[in-house]
């Protein structure tokens, strides 16, 4: 049996409500059975789980649906290959659940899994299991994507990276189901942050695995093995020049498009607090590259490769899954009051487009992209097809923003208090066998755990407990 999880949440201010509500309303549409089994699809016309987004979507959603949150990740790790290599995505034709192995399609899986491990009552066959499948998925990535001895891991198509329509790509293949290098292609195989960056993160995951199974000289090894990964990352794919990573093309060229994806390797924790602070201070926060109007462009806007092309481009306009994922990179490094910016601006141009949660916005006017819900082709508003909404990476990103700044939000064994300011707030959830709440009138608040009240604060702050309720820190989130 299952623990208990749920969550409430109320706010005098009618404009977030609404974006809250209609998440948590259309999120429920994305539930869906594959073989019995529930689990919660991407949504917005995209009908399987992807390794990029689902094990992350099913664990931001955990508190709202538990199981189908464990079945997002043991369904890769069901369906992982005998030789290591999980499936890119999953899908269920006619009740038969099937993997699919022609990509890789990123990998947002070892943080959500491990803090899942927490959320399922520290469930020791769950944390085993894990365990096996990061170790064979790591030595499946060096076995047939080290291609050379620059310790660099190669990405063979465009759907690896989960990169859409990518200018960077050139002419490579959409998907490649060989586990041999595609031969005759100008850009790949292409040595890759990001896919370097997941060995990265399976390594230091599998440390934190270590340390929880009780095995200390196991967890230094992986550590040192891990860090192993981000020299060889710095090294051959950093510039520091212009304080940014650049992947490089078959030749060992530099592919000179500055694009978002430095971002990404904070996301799985790759890159140097020294190497996050110069791309963060000189792109992530310069106007003319990410931070737009609406900011995140997949692609700095005044980069030769921008495209502002509405469809599902990752060339051009800031992406839903981007602002998902910018949550825990930016939290990774002490970014925590660029969250709550973030945050803000998302939910605004979610409000403004009617609540309509479509794939990608103009970074130049916030307005969401309107695309067909089926060919994901750009639309006429008035054009009366059917348009894309409930993309469930947008509307997970909209409810974890809320949980970071207004909410409760577990995290690997602490619970983390958003003691946002300027509004007022009631909040309850449940989980690790805890009844969690805040009141807030928007200038202080009060946080209690099980009934207790754990303290009074003036609001802008996070407060940190574990999960018993004892106060560990605070953290400025304004």
């Amino acid at each position: 049996m299952l623990p208990e999880t749920a969550v409430s949440f109320h706010t005098g201010d009618e404009a977030l409500q609404r974006v809250y509500d209609a998440a948590e309303n259309k999120c429920r549409g994305n539930l869906q059975s594959f073989g019995g089994k529930p689990v919660l699809v991407e949504g917005g016309g995209y009908e399987k789980i992807w390794l990029e987004t689902q094990p992350m979507g099913g664990e931001m959603y955990a508190l709202r649906h538990l199981e189908a949150a464990r079945n997002n990740v043991e369904l890769f790790m069901r369906y992982q290959r005998a030789d290591g290599r999980l499936p890119g995505s999953i899908q269920c034709v006619n009740g038969q659940v099937e993997p699919q192995f022609n990509k890789y399609q990123g990998f947002c899986f070892p943080y959500p899994a491990l803090s899942l491990y927490y959320l399922l009552g520290r469930d020791a066959d769950f944390l085993a299991a894990l365990r096996d499948t990061l170790v064979r998925f790591d030595d499946c990535l060096w076995r047939t994507r080290n291609l050379d001895d620059s310790g660099l891991l190669s990405s063979f198509c465009v759907y690896d990276t989960g990169e859409d329509l990518a200018v960077r790509y050139g002419d490579a293949p959409c998907w490649w189901e060989s586990d041999r290098p595609p031969e005759g292609y100008q850009v790949v195989p292409m040595a890759s942050m990001d896919v370097t960056s997941w060995s990265f993160a399976s390594r230091h995951t599998l440390a934190a695995v270590a340390r929880l199974q009780g095995r200390p000289d196991e967890a230094a090894a992986w550590e040192k093995k891990a860090e192993a990964v981000a020299e060889k990352l710095k090294a051959g794919l950093w510039d520091d020049r212009r304080g940014a990573l650049f992947d490089r093309d078959k030749s060992g060229n530099t592919v000179d498009i500055l694009c978002h994806n430095t971002l990404r390797c904070m996301y799985w924790g790759s890159v140097s607090p020294a190497m996050a602070s110069r791309f963060v201070r000189e792109h992530l926060l310069n106007p003319r590259e990410f931070w737009t109007p609406f900011p995140l462009p997949s692609v700095a806007a005044d980069d030769p490769a921008f495209r502002n092309a509405p469809e599902n481009n990752w060339s051009g306009q800031p992406e839903g899954l981007t602002y998902q994922r910018a949550i825990l990179a930016l939290e990774n490094y002490g970014y925590d009051r660029l969250v709550t910016i973030l945050g803000e601006k998302l939910i605004s141009a979610v409000d403004a487009g009617g609540c309509r949660f479509t794939q990608q916005f103009d970074p130049f006017t916030g307005q969401p992209s309107l695309v067909h819900a089926v060919t994901h082709q750009p639309v006429a508003p008035d054009s009366g097809e059917p348009v894309q909404d409930a993309y469930g990476p947008t509307m997970l990103a909209c409810l974890e923003y809320i949980a970071h700044h207004y909410g409760v939000h577990p995290h690997l064994g602490e619970v983390w208090f958003g003691l946002g300011s300027g509004r007022e707030v009631e909040v309850e959830a449940v989980f690790c066998g805890h009844r969690y709440g805040i009141r807030s009138d928007g200038q202080r608040a009060e946080v209690s755990a099980d009934g207790r009240l754990i303290g009074r604060w003036n609001c802008g702050v996070r407060v940190v407990t574990d999960e018993n309720g004892e106060i560990l820190r605070t953290v400025r989130i304004e």
